[in-house]
């Protein structure tokens, strides 16, 4: 075999072998009636608007939350890894309390997150993340 049929045949089996995405690590039921409360802290932060919540370091008892009142840009969206990169600062390893709200479809959970405003304090996180300066998607 050639030198370039080689470099060319690793190149094809790099890009095939390429690891899928990972999905985000929360796998705990999700409250499925609006007004439902849970707590923890927050241990993973997946996009602009997505986060898992939970008590322990068990991604089995982890809620994976989307934001009630915050729309981020999508990652591969202008601005979307800096509004990961935001809610990072904001609430990574913060204690939140949650309520669980319904959604513009009129329901509790979408594409397997629950949707939820969530606070630090007195102050959601959709707020925090508005004063430091993130800018909406309007999705």
């Amino acid at each position: 075999m050639s030198r370039p049929s080689l470099l060319l045949a690793g190149a094809f089996a790099f890009f095939i072998s390429a690891a899928p995405a990972h999905a985000d690590p929360c796998e705990a039921p999700l409250p499925a009636q609006a007004g439902a409360r849970f707590s923890g802290t927050v241990r993973y932060v997946g996009d602009g608007d997505g986060l898992c919540v939970g008590t322990t370091a068990d991604p089995k008892e982890w809620i994976e939350v989307r934001l009630a009142d915050f729309d981020a840009p999508e990652l591969h969206q202008a601005d979307g890894v800096a509004a990961k990169a935001a809610l990072e600062r904001v609430a990574l390893h913060r204690q939140v309390i949650c309520t669980a709200e319904r959604g513009r479809s009129g329901r509790v959970v979408s594409f397997d997150r629950v949707i939820a405003r969530c606070r630090i304090g007195h102050d959601s996180i959709g707020d925090l993340l508005r004063r430091a300066g993130v800018l909406a998607s309007g999705n």
